[in-house]
């Protein structure tokens, strides 16, 4: 193949051109104009969510939702620990301690039962924590039903780390639009982009106000600068939210498509004894399928990210654990997982086992079918 397969590209429509143009013939290329209120009315209402607030990235969200739900130093916050990094991050941000909580088999996402386990030890500590960031990862639907029932039960807010899963209905809604606030990301490789950007929806209007406050320097409405507290340079652009316009009118689309490699990646790669394509989650009624991703028991992941790579084909390992990263081993970070089971944590064997293929809604049927071609010439020849 000629040219090199990437793994999630951008997929532009031509549509955000014209937005792009209007905020350059409107002279509002800063974090202010019709684009940005535009592209927040219009999230809103695809989420059906009372607001949203355009910003910088989806990290600058997660940072901005915890300071608006009052999360402060020392505060425990349990999140997720097979995810990003940047997942965790802003619960450092405001000194608050992350507890990181293992993975269930059947969505790869946070396992309930293990939440309210490590909710009743430190309890049993006289520790109480404060709120959960939930990951919807690779755009799989957490089981939230358990979750807000858990977080209800004990006095939790929730956040929802949704910056992989725009568009993923469960059975109890959207991803994003079920806890306290949701987060988005925009950034290159996600289903739809602004280059990098990101966005909070929420049904609070107080939380809304107060993201949108900081995210602005925490500037006060009069006619001098006036900070009664300190704020962040979160805004997106006026520019790049003509982009996310353009991006969102397509979202559906796109879902469609990447369901469709999703599909075809399952069904050609049934042959392939011990190969399990990464599991639809029970609460799911439409996962975007962002990445496609499998696990096989006696796969080498980096050799074959090599070998794709030899043949021009981008793909990726699945996430390495947090509770496997240098800086969170050296803060003593807690970790959460079933002891009991005779296997590693989930989160370490989906590492260990796993990986990601070009699953991008600009993939074409040619270039999946040399992928394809690929990964099962790679399991032959071993």
């Amino acid at each position: 193949m000629a040219r090199r397969i990437l793994l999630s590209p951008p997929d532009m429509t031509g549509i955000e051109q014209k937005y792009i143009q209007d905020a350059f013939n409107q002279n509002y290329i800063a974090p202010v104009g019709e684009n940005i209120d535009q592209f927040e009315e219009e999230l809103a209402k695809y989420t059906n969510s009372k607001y949203a607030v355009a910003l910088s990235s989806g990290t600058a969200g997660l940072h901005l939702a915890l300071i608006a739900i009052g999360v402060v130093a020392d505060d425990l916050v349990f999140c997720s620990d097979f995810t990003f990094a940047a997942s965790v991050n802003p619960i450092r941000y405001v000194g608050a301690t992350p507890v990181l909580i293992d993975s269930e088999y059947d969505s790869w996402n946070m396992d309930p039962e293990l939440l309210e386990k490590a909710i009743l030890a430190y309890q049993s500590k006289g520790k109480q924590a404060k709120a959960v960031i939930v990951t919807h990862i690779y755009g799989n639907g957490a089981n939230m039903s358990a979750i807000l029932a858990i977080a209800k039960k004990y006095g939790l807010k929730v956040i929802e780390d949704a910056c992989e899963s725009l568009g993923t209905i469960t059975k109890e809604g959207m991803t994003g639009t079920l806890g306290d606030i949701g987060v988005y990301s925009f950034n290159g490789n996600k289903i739809i982009t602004t280059s990098g950007g990101g966005a909070v929806v929420t049904n609070n209007r107080n939380y809304a106000n107060q993201i949108q406050y900081l995210s602005t320097q925490a500037k006060s409405k009069v006619p001098y600068y006036l900070h009664e507290e300190q704020g962040y340079n979160y805004r997106l652009s006026n520019v790049l939210a003509g982009i996310g316009r353009g991006q969102l009118q397509s979202l559906e689309d796109k879902i469609k498509r990447t369901e469709a490699i999703y599909q075809t990646y399952r069904e050609m790669f049934a042959g392939i004894e011990g190969l399990a394509m990464i599991p639809t989650s029970p609460t799911d009624q439409r996962p975007n399928r962002w990445l496609s991703a499998f696990t096989h028991p006696t796969m080498n992941p980096f050799g074959l990210i090599e070998f794709l790579d030899s043949k021009n084909i981008e793909s990726r390992a699945l996430w390495n654990p947090l509770h496997k990263q240098p800086y969170l081993i050296q803060a003593q970070t807690d970790f959460f997982y079933q002891e009991d089971r005779k296997h590693r944590p989930v989160s370490e064997q989906l590492f260990q086992q796993g990986i990601c293929l070009p699953s991008g809604s600009s993939l074409t049927e040619l270039e999946q079918e040399y992928v394809l071609s690929c990964v099962k010439s790679y399991f032959m020849g071993r």
